[in-house]
């Protein structure tokens, strides 16, 4: 077995991210609230929140990602549901939704790379996760997080469907 490098945060991360999958019930959902918890716990007290999130992202995104690979989970929704937390986290504390889809979406395809899954579908599913987050938060980050998951990850705008005509504002 290969020598985990997580950090603090990517190893509390990862205990719970098993934990939630071998949990009963709605695995995606308890990801997506373990990571959410996570990103809002690592940040908390900082003055500049998209920064500090930016950082802590990596983290809890590999921390996920090895704990899905770890126990023989579905890596695809780790991805998606950790990505859609992190996204709706930062949106809570009030980082930019925009840099933090951008961030954990970053994160998800070089951890998912680092750990020998396929980057197109990772990207794939990082992708979704976070534009399901912006779109569930309404009009405004839906546009957020399209405009800058398409100006900033490569190959995205292939899986970015246009937005719900609904606006939650």
């Amino acid at each position: 077995m290969v020598e985990s490098t997580l950090t603090a945060i990517g190893r509390v991360t990862k205990k719970a991210v098993i934990g939630a999958l071998k949990g009963t019930g709605e695995k995606a959902q308890a990801i997506v609230e373990t990571t959410a918890d996570l990103v809002k716990a690592t940040i908390e007290g900082v003055g500049d929140f998209t920064f500090a999130l930016e950082k802590r992202v990596g983290d809890i995104v590999s921390g996920a990602i090895e704990a899905a690979t770890e126990v023989g989970g579905d890596v695809s929704m780790t991805i998606k549901s950790t990505v859609f937390g992190i996204v709706k986290a930062g949106s809570d504390v009030g980082a930019d939704v925009g840099k933090t889809a951008v961030a954990a979406t970053e994160a998800a395809i070089k951890a998912a790379a680092k750990a020998g899954d396929d980057i197109s579908k990772a990207t794939k599913e990082a992708v979704t996760g976070a534009i399901e987050a912006g779109d569930k938060m309404g009009t405004h980050a839906s546009k957020a997080v399209r405009d800058a998951l398409t100006t900033s990850i490569k190959g995205a705008k292939d899986f970015i469907k246009p937005p719900p005509n609904k606006d939650k504002v």
